[in-house]
């Protein structure tokens, strides 16, 4: 055997002892297409994030920069942690609140929102080490558990529809359907026609093929510029104006309580509907509807968003594009580690990476597509038994429909709680449960 054969063997068991490939009934190969299909429907929060979060003062490169790191450094946790195809990045909703609520709302220097998060960091970690956040998540019933999985189905869709220009407001219907015939909704909709027959002939990768067919056809058509150049290489004076300039005496002297709380409350049960709903999709969960290596998923996004508030940028979470991966084949942290790496690689290919991110319509496809598949779990939901469809109903329309995976979560526990209630059988919902809707309900009232 040669030198490269031995080599390449060597690299094979290393991965297989690691991630153990073959009882996840996986290859690297398929990890390895899974993780770059997961970086291609995420890889916009790398130019999303800093033309968010500068307005309140941070530099953009800066930003651009601190997206990427602290992306990587989240996802590789997740990876030697908890072995998951789970993704992680600076949390789309919570930088614009770190930007438009607290900054240039309550006028906090950003430096000081940034400690703001670290603080929330610190509460998130304590809270997984005390398996706090591990037992809310085993405290979600298996109804809701199915529905939160359809209902990201549905509000990623939404969201590949509404970036691609398919769907659109109206001021008299709320949402319309937006000009199919414009360049950007026609090439999202081929190119959704294109990944759904690479999906039913089964080719591998098809959802990543969908992709990069869409961004070809959008250069033929002009509507994706070609670069003007290919490599540009970062440098650290271009990171230095936010790198470890978080102000935490400065957060906690202003007693930041309730934008701290917002921070912890969203990002955990974000971060939990998209571990279940991913992990549902994937058949992560066991057959008491728990999620093996909860604690350590939930430790990875917590030391993330320490590490995040130190590179310089708001609270870091699971991401639900992680779901294209999963759809992809994506069973293991190989295909977390693959997405860390092209993150970083992406510093020095941004021109590249930016065909992509600035295209909509070329990652809206995958995200269509990947909806349509998480639908898979509805009939696994009991809709013979009003008590647990209608908090399950809930749950799935609320994501879309109020723009948010947190709100369709905390609707469908008050919801699930109160109806059993109503009928009498207020003994089968755990005592967590209730406290869970109890708080639910506090967060609607005060926040």
């Amino acid at each position: 055997m040669g030198r490269a054969a031995q080599s390449a063997a060597a690299d094979g068991s290393l991965l297989e002892r690691w991630f153990r490939l073959k009882e996840h009934g996986t290859t690297v190969r398929t990890e390895v297409v899974a993780g770059v299909t997961t970086f291609m429907t995420m890889a916009y929060i790398i130019f999303v994030n800093p033309g968010i979060v500068q307005e309140t003062g941070m530099p953009f490169q800066a930003v651009v920069i601190a997206t990427a790191v602290s992306a990587a450094f989240a996802t590789i946790l997740m990876a030697f942690l908890a072995n998951y195809p789970f993704a992680l990045a600076p949390g789309m909703g919570l930088n614009a609140y770190f930007t438009f609520t607290v900054v240039l709302g309550r006028g906090i220097p950003w430096e000081t929102a940034l400690g703001a998060v670290f603080i929330s960091g610190v509460v998130f970690a304590i809270l997984t080490w005390s398996r706090i956040r591990e037992a809310i998540v085993d405290a979600v019933p298996d109804t809701l558990k199915l529905a939160v999985s359809a209902g990201i189905g549905l509000f990623i869709a939404l969201i590949g529809a509404q970036n691609a220009g398919i769907v659109v407001d109206d001021p008299a219907t709320l949402v319309a359907l937006g000009d199919i015939t414009a360049p950007g909704p026609l090439l999202a909709l081929v190119g959704t026609l294109i990944t759904g027959a690479l999906l039913a002939l089964r080719v591998r990768g098809a959802i990543l093929w969908g992709i990069l067919g869409t961004t070809v056809l959008g250069m033929m058509f002009r509507q994706v510029p070609l670069p003007t150049s290919i490599v540009q290489v970062p440098r650290f004076s271009d990171w230095a104006p936010v790198f470890g300039k978080l102000d935490i005496p400065g957060a906690l002297q202003l007693g930041l309580f309730e934008i701290i709380l917002v921070f912890l409350f969203v990002d955990m049960f974000d971060t939990v509907g998209t571990l279940i709903g991913v992990s549902a999709r994937a058949g992560f969960l066991d057959e008491h509807g728990r999620l093996p290596r909860a604690r350590q998923a939930l430790m990875a996004d917590a030391i993330g968003t320490l590490g995040g508030s130190v590179f310089g940028t708001p609270t870091v979470t699971t991401y639900v594009e992680s779901t294209s991966g999963v759809a992809a084949g994506g069973r293991t942290g190989l295909t977390a580690l693959v997405v860390a790496a092209l993150f970083l690689l992406s510093l020095f290919f941004t021109p590249l990476v930016g065909l992509v991110a600035d295209a909509p319509f070329a990652t809206a496809p995958a995200l269509i597509v990947v909806g349509a598949l998480m639908m898979g779990v509805v009939p696994r939901i009991n809709w013979e038994n009003a008590g647990e469809a209608i908090p399950a109903f809930i749950t799935i329309v609320s994501m879309p429909f109020t723009y948010s995976i947190a709100t369709g979560i905390a609707l469908g526990f008050i919801s699930y709680v109160l109806i059993k209630v109503l009928s009498g059988k207020w003994d089968e919902v755990p005592w967590l449960t209730y406290l869970l809707a109890v708080l639910f309900i506090l967060r609607f009232v005060f926040l």
